[in-house]
């Protein structure tokens, strides 16, 4: 039996300044229950910044592992292709990567007219929010394109 790879080529990724090794597309929003759905795309062997999710989210791993590290960069978990997870809002800052190849990662985010994530430094200090209305601007603009 012959493994079909998934084909992201269609895929208009978009990137966002700050956020090394992390694209993403915006699949969705659905203003009414305040849920985002995106694609992730955390590049291989690589951890993006340090953040927090304010929100549910709620993910299904698409393509290769979707690695998450604790704050201090050291490895928390692997979740491989097929894995489904529902992930609570919480205060603990975590890392997020691919492993030996790209990770793409669909996430719903769910609960929330505020802020949706948290980015910290590496002392753990919030130095910026993805807020509700940032993700709408981001989707406008990506249908522009």
């Amino acid at each position: 039996m012959s493994q079909t790879l998934f084909d992201d080529s269609h895929i208009h990724w978009q990137t966002l300044a700050g956020f090394d090794y992390l694209h993403y597309s915006i699949l969705d929003i659905d203003e009414q229950r305040h849920i985002i759905d995106a694609l992730f795309k955390f590049a291989a062997n690589r951890q993006i910044v340090l953040h927090r999710h304010k929100v549910l989210n709620k993910t299904f791993v698409i393509q290769g592992e979707h690695r998450l590290y604790h704050a201090d960069g050291s490895l928390k978990e692997i979740r491989p292709v097929g894995q489904y997870t529902s992930s609570p809002a919480s205060d603990e800052p975590h890392r997020e990567g691919g492993g030996e190849v790209d990770v793409i990662v669909l996430f719903s985010i769910r609960g929330g007219d505020g802020v949706l994530y948290e980015i910290l430094d590496d002392a753990q200090d919030v130095i910026g929010e993805l807020r509700w209305q940032d993700f709408i601007d981001l989707y406008a603009a990506q249908k522009q394109i």
